[in-house]
């Protein structure tokens, strides 16, 4: 039990800081809980993927984003995930997001312009200082897969622990 409760509060924790990337802003005001509608659940379905950036694709320009030496696009991680499962990938992309400190971490989306919907944004996490939105970054990192974080972070791709340079 004692395990559980950090867990939970790792959670909780992660849900609060990235408020920002909730698909319904959270509601401050401090209404009676007869007053919360009684079919909406406390948190997100769990099988439900962690939402992508709210901002749209257009406010960063991915044009010209030329692949990595030796590197992979967005789309191909997607797409070779299984085979890169556990190993190094190298990438070269544009942040579309960035969330700093979670978890003692900074929290970064990434997309180069290949990808379909789905297959076009990879999460990356990184120790190293968070690039600005629209920086154009060389990406190392360890590749997982289905990483659940809970209260619906789900992520079925992710670069962790990555090295990060902004070009």
């Amino acid at each position: 039990m004692l395990k559980s409760i950090p867990a939970s509060l790792l959670a909780l924790t992660v849900a609060a800081v990235l408020a920002g990337c909730a698909k319904e802003p959270a509601s401050t005001s401090a209404a009676a809980p007869e007053a919360a509608p009684a079919a909406q659940p406390a948190s997100p379905p769990a099988a439900e993927p962690h939402p992508m950036p709210a901002a749209p694709t257009e406010a960063v320009d991915l044009s010209g984003i030329a692949k990595a030496d030796g590197g992979k696009t967005v789309a191909e991680v997607f797409a070779e995930k299984d085979q890169l499962a556990g190993q190094q990938v190298l990438l070269r992309a544009k942040v579309v997001k960035a969330n700093s400190g979670i978890m003692g971490k900074n929290w970064l989306h990434v997309r180069d312009g290949s990808g379909a919907e789905g297959t076009n944004d990879l999460t990356v996490t990184t120790s190293a200082p968070a690039p600005d939105v629209g920086d154009t970054v060389l990406v190392k990192g360890l590749v997982s897969l289905n990483k659940d974080l809970g209260m619906g972070y789900v992520y079925d791709v992710i670069v962790e622990d990555a090295e990060v340079t902004v070009e």
